[in-house]
């Protein structure tokens, strides 16, 4: 009889990144904020950007409160959303939704979000690692409504 051997939920990859999550904290006068919360798991996440006049992201500070899968999807989005447009934040973040509903084989261009590769078969973690990504979607949208003000 064959024994099947399971992979870890929370790799050693996943914790790191749970525990480095750059950017955190507030920013003191930002042009565009997004405060999200799951009311299935109860995650929250705030983000705050400034956009430079390419509407691209120039500052970003983010609030973290969620598990570490959404840990983790903030970390990998907070490495690299400075000098992001909105474009390329909702293309990543229909490319990460087809990853995880299985309708693609990567998760698309953004670096690192292959690390999440155990929960993709975790439905239930699939909004905490989609947050980050929407709040900060959310947020330069903010910015780009005050700018045109």
């Amino acid at each position: 009889m064959a024994t099947g051997v399971t992979k870890p939920l929370y790799t050693r990859d996943i914790l790191r990144l749970a525990t480095s999550i750059p950017h955190l904290g507030t920013l003191d006068n930002p042009q565009g904020r997004a405060e999200i919360r799951s009311p299935t798991c109860g995650s929250t996440f705030v983000v705050e950007v400034n956009i430079d006049q390419n509407g691209r992201v120039s500052e970003l500070g983010q609030q973290v409160h969620a598990c570490a899968f959404g840990q983790a999807s903030a970390a990998l989005m907070g490495a690299h959303a400075v000098g992001r447009s909105e474009r390329e934040i909702e293309e990543a973040i229909a490319a990460f939704c087809q990853w995880l509903d299985g309708c693609r084989d990567d998760p698309g261009a953004w670096p690192g979000l292959e690390a999440l590769e155990p929960a993709r078969t975790r439905r239930g973690r699939h909004g905490a690692m989609l947050m980050p990504f929407r709040g900060l979607a959310s947020a330069i949208r903010a910015a780009q409504t005050l700018a045109s003000l």
